[in-house]
């Protein structure tokens, strides 16, 4: 039996068909080896920090409420000052002279009114009478002993009277009510404006600004000086959105100065910012610290704390990759790998928190995991002499 010879590219055509099948065939029975871990239930646990500079807790600028001489500044900058103490005296002279005229005002409104009350008590002493003696000649004039006259003129009084009564009442309404309130009300807000002239403290704390001297004219539009309160100091940063999610108000926070030695201060969570910062999911909070009288605003220092999240499903984070701009897993189930779309909450070095798209128990691939996709069969690669298992 006699074989045709091939020609050269036609064999090397089939050569390379053949070859191409065998290696799609082998490519497709592969498993890949990857190294898995189950999902756990439990929390994270990550210290977070951020660093900033020491600023006073609060700061005010001392406003007058008046304009005036200044007659005396009893403070000057770097004195501690006391909550309501007196700092600026302006001069209230002419405030007082007022006052002395719209206290007599008020004296004399107080003698109108009671010559009005007098007015009162007269005028319904004649209406009493007034109305007798009508009441007296009605019951004659029924007798036949008075005439229709009589009478006429009993009624004629005993309206006046009724007039008169009225009109009493409403002098007394107008000088012992409303003049009287309208005297005092003037009188009392000249008092205040004398109260105004003694400026006091809005805070306890230290002047680090003045910025008026005796002489000289205050104004409501300028401040008089500057008071930080530098007893609690403030520092503030950014923490991430699953950070933020982690700490509250009043967390105990660990403070260290740079340069200054020793275990640090003591500081507490006063504020966490409810609206992200312009830059990103990140939210501002704020630390108080104690100063001890070493501390001084305007210092660098670190804030650090150690928060931890509530029981959730926890994987390793090498488990999680980024494919599409999604977090994804490949939960693993009879050795076939199947991609997951999950969303994380608070991570740390080794673990994160998968919020969603994971349940406790499932199996999820940790490496080998670069070239994996859907419905790939896998195996479990060996560990440290330990050879792999097939699925």
């Amino acid at each position: 039996m006699r074989m045709e010879k091939m020609s050269l590219p036609v064999a090397a055509i089939a050569l390379a068909a053949a070859l191409a099948g065998c290696a799609g065939k082998g490519s497709s029975s592969a498993p890949t080896a990857i190294l898995t871990s189950p999902a756990r239930e439990g929390g994270i646990s990550r210290e977070i920090s951020f660093s900033g500079v020491l600023a006073p807790d609060r700061t005010a600028n001392v406003f007058p409420k008046l304009s005036g001489l200044v007659k005396e500044v009893s403070v000057d900058v770097g004195d501690r000052v006391r909550e309501g103490q007196l700092i600026v005296r302006i001069d209230a002279k002419e405030l007082e002279a007022q006052l002395q005229v719209a206290e007599a005002s008020v004296s004399t409104v107080n003698d109108q009114a009671a010559q009005a009350k007098v007015g009162i008590e007269t005028a319904r002493l004649n209406l009493d009478m007034a109305q007798k003696n009508y009441d007296r000649t009605q019951a004659l004039f029924e007798t036949k002993v008075t005439t229709q006259s009589q009478i006429d003129d009993a009624q004629t009084k005993l309206d006046l009277a009724k007039t008169a009564y009225d009109n009493a009442q409403r002098q007394y309404r107008t000088v012992g009510v409303s003049s009287l309130a309208q005297a005092e009300a003037q009188s009392n807000l000249i008092r205040v404006q004398i109260s105004n002239s003694q400026i006091t403290s809005p805070i306890s704390g230290t002047v680090t600004n003045r910025n008026i001297n005796p002489g000289e004219l205050s104004s409501p539009s300028a401040p008089l000086m500057t008071i930080a309160d530098t007893i609690n100091l403030k520092l503030q940063g950014d923490l991430s959105q699953d950070e933020v999610l982690a700490i509250r108000e009043g967390d105990k926070v660990l403070v260290s100065v740079d340069g200054m030695g020793g275990p640090g201060y003591e500081g507490k969570v006063t504020q966490v910012g409810p609206i992200a910062a312009a830059t990103g999911q990140y939210f501002p909070v704020a630390v108080r610290v104690v100063n001890d009288g070493r501390l001084l605003a305007g210092m660098t220092a670190k804030a650090s704390l150690t928060i931890t999240s509530e029981s959730g499903v926890i994987v390793p984070i090498a488990a999680v990759a980024q494919r599409g701009g999604d977090e994804t897993v490949f939960v693993i189930k009879d050795g076939v790998a199947s991609s997951r779309t999950v969303r994380l909450g608070l991570r740390n070095a080794t673990e994160v928190m998968v919020l969603s798209g994971l349940s406790v128990g499932e199996t999820v691939a940790t490496s080998g995991t670069g070239g994996l996709q859907d419905g790939d069969r896998t195996v479990q690669a060996a560990q440290k002499g330990e050879p792999g298992v097939s699925r």
